[in-house]
């Protein structure tokens, strides 16, 4: 076998060998991909149900508007109806941010940036939901006792406060620090799959 004809035949296995090898990487990359959107989807399920919830309490509150006849019931309801709506609607697009990102179409260090600067953005947003669903806690429950049992709890004595609010507080308290970790942990578990892919970048 001549030079030239060996030297042919081991470009052509190069190229086949180089072609083969972004497949591979290519293959990687999507299914990183995928994986990566099912391990944000986790936190996505969640929320999306949160979110459910939120707008049909919004819906019940709203349709009993009218009872709130002092300005103070009204700013609560107020408050209350705002926050069913909109604390929902940013976390899921934070999520929607997080899931939105490509790994095929950018570079590993953009990916990265990207991902960091989402998962930070989610993560705040989160604290100041905790920090909300305390005032929530305290906002909420005359409008909650005005609508479904007719009584202002400013003016009335109501012997609910002395046993809602401890118990209501250690609750959250309780659900805050467990569901923040649980979400921590599944978005540095989002970077960690995205640094693996670091080789085939």
């Amino acid at each position: 076998m001549k030079l030239e004809e060996m030297q042919k035949i081991w470009f052509e296995m190069s190229e086949e060998l180089e072609q083969q090898k972004k497949l591979s990487n290519q293959l990687i990359m999507e299914m990183t991909q995928e994986r990566f959107k099912n391990k944000i989807g986790i936190i996505a399920k969640y929320e999306n149900i949160g979110a459910i919830i939120c707008v049909i309490a919004a819906m019940m509150l709203l349709s009993k508007f009218e009872e709130l006849d002092t300005w103070y019931l009204f700013a609560s309801g107020l408050f209350t109806v705002s926050y069913l709506i909109l604390l929902p609607v940013l976390v899921l697009q934070s999520i929607q941010a997080m899931q939105r990102i490509n790994l095929t179409h950018n570079t590993y260090k953009e990916t990265l940036i990207s991902y960091a600067k989402k998962k930070k953005q989610f993560l705040l947003i989160q604290r100041v939901g905790i920090y909300l669903n305390f005032i929530l806690l305290g906002v909420s429950l005359p409008v909650i006792i005005k609508v479904f049992k007719g009584k202002d709890i400013f003016v009335t004595n109501s012997e609910i406060l002395y046993w809602y609010i401890p118990i209501m507080v250690t609750f959250l308290v309780i659900f805050s620090i467990w569901g923040y970790k649980k979400y921590k942990k599944i978005t540095i578990s989002g970077s960690q799959m995205l640094e693996e892919i670091n080789e085939v970048a």
